[in-house]
């Protein structure tokens, strides 16, 4: 973490990637943090663009950050595309992918920035480490619903997304049960299972598949049966949108986006749902949650975590502790420097206590 005796004047904030509940009251809580420290402070819409046209830097005033604790979403935009060391670049009729990070770095010095806050997940914190070396000071906050960032216990964002996922799960039992259904729900979770344990674990599935441990078709439709045979006539599934086969790869799909094709993540759901009923014949249908998940207003939990985040951001500025990220490691809010956060990413350890006691209780991890 690089010190530095330059008097704080002036600072920026910015999120970027996915949105998620909690992003406001982060920015409510480093707003006012500097605002009663006497800073000036530059909110920089949509991500990193927001320091490549001009048009996206607006100061900020106490009025923007008042009233927004319990809003979801973000005042500042978002983006995950924008990042300026892999920029999409029109060249005639075509797009040539170049660095433009140069631009980002004379941006922030043309501002008079003195520090940037940036909140996001891995993938901008990775963005916002790459920006340190190239000599700005910059303090990271962890946001992402997938709970994934190296470092801190939990990120904001998570507690949400998992209330919102159980109780979408609560709904699904009413409706399987009344038809004598299967339900397979997906849920994100790319890499990492934590939303799909967590949500399933206190929805009580009866399957939970995520991309730790990679299930055997078999094996999930075996516990189907199990549910049915012991008169339980209907069988939840909750499944993360990174779970595979085992031997197998993520499931994706074709998606067309002005005038191309993408790859995108998704599906796992739609075949499970699709073996279960072709292996056992019951009735099965499956449902996505998708960005259902990242939308609505931030849990108590969320907007608390969210508050100390932003006011520790500011904190760690005032004390020109540059390079770092806001870490919870309860009961403390803390830092840790942002190249060991994205060194690696946090997955469920698979003989972790919450895997322990669902498989104590019979839920199936399809192995």
């Amino acid at each position: 973490m690089e010190r530095v005796n330059r008097k704080i004047k002036r600072i920026g904030i910015l999120t970027g990637g996915g949105d998620c509940p909690g992003l406001n009251a982060v920015i409510r809580a480093a707003g006012k943090a500097a605002f009663r420290l006497g800073w000036e402070i530059i909110g920089l819409m949509n991500g990193f663009d927001g320091l490549l046209f001009k048009h996206l830097a607006k100061k900020l005033h106490p009025s923007n950050v008042s009233g927004i604790l319990n809003v979801g979403g973000t005042i500042l935009g978002s983006t995950n595309r924008g990042n300026p060391f892999s920029y999409p670049v029109k060249i005639g009729r075509g797009v040539v992918i170049k660095d433009i990070s140069d631009k980002v770095v004379k941006r922030y010095h043309e501002l008079g920035l003195d520090a940037l806050i940036v909140i996001g997940g891995d993938g901008t914190l990775k963005i916002a480490n790459d920006f340190i070396k190239k000599g700005l000071k910059i303090v990271g906050i962890p946001k992402t619903i997938d709970n994934d960032i190296n470092g801190t216990v939990i990120t904001f964002g998570y507690d949400s997304a998992v209330s919102t996922a159980t109780d979408a799960i609560d709904k699904l039992h009413t409706t399987a049960e009344s038809h004598q259904r299967t339900m397979v729900v997906e849920v994100m979770g790319r890499y990492a299972g934590w939303i799909a344990l967590n949500s399933g674990v206190a929805g009580g599935a009866d399957i939970i598949l995520i991309p730790e441990i990679p299930f055997d078709i078999d094996a999930v439709c075996e516990k189907v049966m199990e549910r049915y045979n012991s008169k339980k006539n209907f069988c939840i599934v909750v499944v993360a949108e990174g779970a595979a086969k085992k031997g197998g790869k993520m499931f994706t799909k074709n998606h067309d986006s002005k005038g191309r094709t993408e790859v995108l993540l998704g599906g796992v759901a739609e075949f499970v749902a699709s073996e279960i009923s072709r292996i056992t014949g019951k009735e099965t249908r499956s449902l996505v949650l998708g960005h259902l998940q990242r939308g609505g207003h931030p849990t108590t939990f969320d907007r608390l975590l969210g508050t100390r985040y932003g006011a520790k951001s500011v904190e760690l500025i005032k004390d020109k502790k540059f390079g770092c990220m806001v870490s919870s490691l309860p009961p403390d809010i803390t830092c840790i420097p942002i190249s060991e956060a994205v060194s690696k990413l946090k997955l469920v350890p698979i003989n972790s206590d919450t895997i322990v006691a669902a498989k104590l209780i019979g839920i199936s991890f399809g192995e």
